[in-house]
């Protein structure tokens, strides 16, 4: 049984920084791709970032511009996604998501393992 389990998050003021982690198990072969969403109210979820943990090829999306950054952890086997100058338009609840993927890595649609999500609030 794939399991994931999300932590961070919270409040923080414009300018500040954030650290998502997530732990993925139950995977039964390493291809599978880790990748963080978000969701802001009234918004669909978009892509931000992701890992293919076999070899740890890292894809981004556009919007992302040098303020998040995702990175691993083989000691603890997580996932990491360090946000920087956060902005208010940043608030949303983010998502850790896994699965086999092959080719569009940050299309919510081909993940089928999702963590509860955790809440980002950036305030003025």
């Amino acid at each position: 049984e794939v399991q994931i389990e999300e932590s961070g998050g919270g409040l923080v003021q414009a300018g500040g920084s954030l650290r998502l982690s997530c732990r993925v198990s139950g995977f039964t072969f390493d291809d599978y791709t880790i990748a963080w969403f978000r969701q802001a109210p009234g918004k669909e979820r978009e892509g931000i970032s992701c890992m293919k943990w076999n070899d740890g090829t890292t894809y981004y999306s556009n919007f992302v511009k040098g303020q998040f950054t995702i990175s691993r952890d083989d000691a603890t086997l997580m996932v990491h996604l360090q946000m920087n100058n956060l902005k208010p338009e940043d608030t949303a609840v983010y998502y850790c998501a896994a699965d086999w993927v092959r080719t569009y890595y940050l299309n919510p649609l081909e993940y089928d393992y999702w963590g509860q999500g955790i809440q980002v609030t950036v305030s003025s």
